[in-house]
């Protein structure tokens, strides 16, 4: 296994992915993932939990086959978990059961170390993955084609795992044209705590401050009703995924808990010498950490 980030190049799809192809959930990753499937020319099965959720994705054409029988996964050669990271660490018996012996299975859960210790012992083939690629849309209604082309797909394998199965998986995400990438599952927690769990603390917290520091203000100046009439495109990006999905915030800080409490740390230390920094008048300085902000942001995208 690679502790640091490897990029690998994926076998042709065809070698691969053999056999129908089943989804446990059609949100946004579930959904996305059998518009791309199917537009490859793959047999999709989905499965999900309620039945108006399996009307309104047969509609939207996310599946051939959608069902809440979890039978509807017999026969397929690759599963794929797209559910909330609590339904992943705490799978239902059924659907464990439901999983064919000879299929190999993934997910696509943010955090990696909890989801891979628990599914170890729970299934032969199983392979842990995260595709970075996301939206503030959620439900049956926010799959779109095309998500995952150009956006990495990470696995981390655990030592002296199933090959076959791992390829399994990078098949799929070149399928859907994703970057392949293989790490540690403590780096990868530690890395998205960074890169993404933080973002969504930081900007509820601009958006908690913009609230509260506008609250303060003479009555005649009704800054509440300005600051909302003059937020534009800057503050929209920078608070994007603070006014997203909150169970599923809840849901990565609960599960990286520890990785991103010293993310949190990280922030308010580099939040503070910014601080001290027009405090004390210090321009020049200021000057210098935002022109490596500058220089430092392509790197990220």
């Amino acid at each position: 296994m690679t502790t640091s980030p490897s990029a690998v190049a994926a076998p042709p799809a065809a070698a691969a992915l053999q056999g129908p192809i089943g989804l446990v959930g059609l949100g946004l990753i579930g959904g996305s993932l059998g518009l791309d499937l199917q537009r490859c020319g793959h047999q999709v099965r989905a499965l999900v939990h309620r039945a108006g959720t399996a009307e309104r994705a047969r509609q939207r054409g996310l599946a051939q086959v959608v069902d809440t029988d979890a039978a509807v996964l017999a026969g397929c050669r690759l599963v794929v978990l797209a559910l909330p990271l609590d339904r992943l660490l705490d799978p239902s018996p059924a659907l464990v059961a439901a999983l064919p012996a000879e299929a190999v299975v993934t997910d696509v859960g943010s955090v990696k170390e909890p989801v891979l210790r628990r599914w170890r012992g729970l299934h032969p083939r199983f392979v842990a993955s995260h595709p970075m690629a996301g939206s503030a849309e959620a439900g049956v209604e926010a799959g779109r084609a095309d998500l995952f082309r150009g956006r990495p797909w990470v696995a981390t394998p655990a030592a002296g795992g199933d090959g076959p199965a791992l390829a399994a998986v990078q098949a799929l995400a070149a399928a859907v044209g994703a970057r392949w990438l293989t790490c540690d599952a403590a780096a990868h927690d530690r890395a998205v705590a960074l890169i993404s769990h933080l973002p969504v603390l930081t900007s509820a917290a601009l958006l908690l401050a913009a609230e509260q520091g506008a609250a303060g203000g003479p009555p005649e100046w009704d800054l509440p009703r300005l600051t909302r009439a003059l937020a534009s495109s800057g503050f929209a990006d920078t608070t994007r995924v603070g006014g997203g999905n909150p169970e599923l915030g809840v849901l990565m800080a609960r599960c990286n808990r520890e990785a991103l409490a010293e993310a949190l740390t990280g922030y308010r230390h580099c939040l503070e010498q910014l601080e001290q920094r027009l405090a004390a008048a210090d321009w020049e300085g200021l000057e210098g950490e935002l022109s490596h902000c500058r220089d430092l942001r392509p790197e990220f995208l």
